[in-house]
């Protein structure tokens, strides 16, 4: 019965990579300039350095495999959130991660003038690792050490506070302030390459670590005097969830800008297929998230074609209703 079990666990895992490898052959095809997969092919295979070969190897390209890596990194940030702070509403945006990131984007242009897209990357990083370390140390205060309470309110402290004044600096000048306007929304259009290859040892440093941290989470999720009591080292496993929540996010919002519900909502999807076990949420959550954010971003492009949407407003849009379901039951689906 077990081995039918995980057999039946690889086999939707592999099906969903099939499918995740197909969405991103249909985001390379399919957008405002017109392509067809033979096209596609002939880019690769005998490149000609026409129009269409360039935007397929220059911008449809790198942006699925942004939007791949992104949503992978939400996702999984997500479920870690969700066992670290139980709460099955918890996201990057709970833990302040998003909105400090954006206020360090909006700061650094502000005072600094900051333009270039990996500058804005770099000081998006850092200020999810800041926020990230300052709520952190503020849920760990006190003789009760952290908990998931203080976690939760001190992240959703931070979130108001950056929000606040990332709000008073756009509007004290929001004409400078444009092109940081469209990164706020959040969107993987125009994101380069090279963007995601400095950012990608961190997020992937983080999900290997947090595939190898199930078992552990197994544990911890069974109550923390449960874990302490079969010689889990509770503390030393929070801070390295916590590492890889920053590292994930603070990686994703520096090359994506903060795209909500894709942490939330993505790790219920997960245990509604394949239960509780965070051995395995945590791979599907990847490839669910990946899905879900490149098939978002493949949508964007036709809502008001020629123009586009950008992708955080199509995932708040899936999102939403989810969520008030999520929310109302108070559990996960």
């Amino acid at each position: 019965m077990l081995f039918r079990k995980t057999y039946f666990k690889v086999f939707v895992l592999i099906s969903l990579l099939i499918l995740l490898l197909a969405v991103n052959c249909a985001s390379v095809v399919y957008g405002y300039t017109d392509t067809s997969w033979g096209l596609v092919y002939q880019a690769f295979t005998s490149f000609d350095g026409s129009n269409e070969h360039l935007i397929v190897q220059n911008v449809r390209l790198p942006r699925a495999l942004v939007a791949t890596a992104v949503g992978a990194s939400l996702a999984v940030a997500g479920a870690l959130m969700q066992a670290l702070t139980k709460n099955p509403l918890a996201s990057p945006g709970i833990f302040g991660i998003n909105a400090g990131a954006g206020f360090f984007v909006v700061a650094g242009s502000f005072f600094l003038h900051i333009q270039s897209p990996h500058a804005l990357g770099w000081s998006s990083f850092i200020g999810a690792a800041f926020t990230a370390a300052i709520v952190y140390g503020a849920g760990s205060l006190g003789r009760e050490g952290l908990t998931p309470v203080k976690l939760t309110l001190a992240g959703a402290a931070m979130a108001a506070m950056f929000s606040s004044l990332t709000q008073g600096l756009l509007a004290v000048n929001e004409l400078e302030l444009e092109q940081v306007l469209f990164w706020l929304t959040g969107s993987v259009q125009g994101r380069s390459l090279h963007l995601l290859l400095l950012m990608l040892p961190y997020a992937a440093v983080a999900l290997i670590i947090s595939f190898f941290l199930g078992q552990k989470i197994n544990l911890l999720s069974m109550g923390e005097d449960v874990a302490k009591g079969l010689g889990q080292k509770t503390g030393l496993l929070k801070l390295v969830m916590a590492i890889c929540i920053v590292l994930l996010a603070g990686s994703a919002v520096a090359i994506a800008g903060p795209i909500s519900f894709i942490g939330i909502i993505i790790p219920h999807f997960a245990r509604f297929v394949i239960g509780n076990d965070y051995r395995w949420i945590l791979p599907f959550s990847a490839v669910l998230g990946a899905i879900l954010l490149v098939t978002a971003d493949i949508g964007a492009r036709y809502i008001i074609m020629p123009q586009e949407v950008p992708v955080g407003v199509m995932t708040a849009i899936i999102g939403m209703p989810i969520f008030v379901y999520i929310a109302r039951r108070g559990k996960t689906i």
